[in-house]
């Protein structure tokens, strides 16, 4: 079922009078971007966890569903503090204050936020390259692991899901500046190692 539909009034109807198709296409069309949301925090297998608790809590508040958000950007305020509850009984806070967050990247940009020396373009294409996009991709994967949970977070929703800033916002409860500051550190840490990792060959 498409994103759309997952949306029309009608099919959030069906939901909240505990229609069970209709929740199992909710599932269907949205576990696995709750599950890509709940991994930028957590383990894989505490993301299964916490997005399985999710989707319990959702079934049980689904009927309370009032329309004031898209029923995306709920489900996926469900998930975030399931993983934050998850986190929080191990000892870990996420803080969403870009203050908290030093930007070790500062020196690559003027202060007006443009770059000082711009990444160069890179060609990947052809069969020859394939093994070098494939070290790339794994060299990706390993700096996000390493990259702050806020920063992670609002690069996995704004760039890879797509979601407009206003629903990263009103998921994160943070304002416009702080999501635009952490989106922007975290492009730079990707563009810092491409960048490396074109003029070295190393990760």
């Amino acid at each position: 079922m498409a994103d759309a539909q997952l949306e029309d009034p009608r099919f959030i109807e069906k939901l909240r009078q505990g229609d069970r198709a209709a929740f199992g296409q909710l599932v269907r069309g949205h576990h696995n971007m709750l599950l890509a949301t709940a991994r930028t925090l957590l383990n894989p297998a505490d993301a299964e966890e916490a997005v399985q608790d999710a989707w319990i809590a959702a079934h049980r508040s689904i009927a309370k569903f009032e329309g004031r958000s898209l029923l995306r950007t709920w489900l996926t305020r469900i998930v975030i503090n399931q993983a934050k509850m998850m986190l929080r009984k191990r000892g870990r806070e996420i803080q969403f204050d870009p203050t908290n967050d030093p930007d070790a990247l500062a020196h690559r940009f003027h202060d007006d936020g443009h770059w000082q020396h711009p990444p160069q373009h890179w060609e990947l294409s052809g069969p020859d390259n394939l093994l070098t996009r494939e070290e790339l991709r794994r060299c990706m994967e390993k700096h996000l692991h390493f990259m702050p949970d806020t920063q992670r977070l609002v690069l996995e929703l704004r760039d890879l899901q797509g979601l407009p800033a206003e629903d990263v916002c009103n998921m994160l409860e943070i304002s416009a500046s702080n999501v635009r500051v952490l989106l922007h550190r975290a492009r730079a840490r990707l563009f810092e190692m491409v960048d490396h990792f074109q003029e070295t060959g190393e990760c």
